[in-house]
């Protein structure tokens, strides 16, 4: 479809193309991270630079990065790796997201060791005939 000089698509259209799925366009869209304009029927028109930025943000969201950060970053990104523009504002915003990410794995850990430690001591007062009886512990992964 073409409007005024611009190319624009469809959201079913922008959904094909991205594989994303609508709810989830809409979805950016709520966040500010897409911005359709509406046609006279009320259909939202994407542009052409639609498909980069949907490629930028999921590629921003598999980083684990939030709507929110991505927001933030979005009018940094140049193509569809993306590349950020450098900016000390950037870097704490990225900084801030890997240490959280850290945190987070740290915790993990923790309660994996933990579940270990129980898993252990159930085996261990179980009653000899029980004992490995449908009972498989699964190996553990490496940290």
């Amino acid at each position: 479809m073409k409007v005024k000089g611009r190319v624009c698509v469809l959201i079913g259209e922008l959904s094909r193309r991205t594989g994303v799925h609508t709810h989830q366009l809409r979805y950016y869209e709520a966040r500010g991270l897409l911005e359709p304009h509406r046609g006279a029927n009320g259909y939202r028109e994407y542009t052409g630079d639609a498909v980069l930025t949907v490629t930028q943000i999921r590629r921003l969201l598999e980083a684990g990065l939030s709507t929110e950060e991505i927001a933030y970053l979005l009018p940094c990104a140049t193509g569809a790796a993306p590349e950020l523009e450098a900016c000390d504002e950037l870097l704490e915003v990225l900084r801030a997201r890997l240490h959280g990410l850290d945190d987070h794995i740290g915790t993990l850990v923790r309660s994996r060791q933990a579940l270990h430690g129980i898993i252990d001591t159930v085996e261990r007062n179980l009653p000899a005939e029980q004992r490995g009886c449908g009972s498989v512990r699964p190996e553990p992964t490496p940290a």
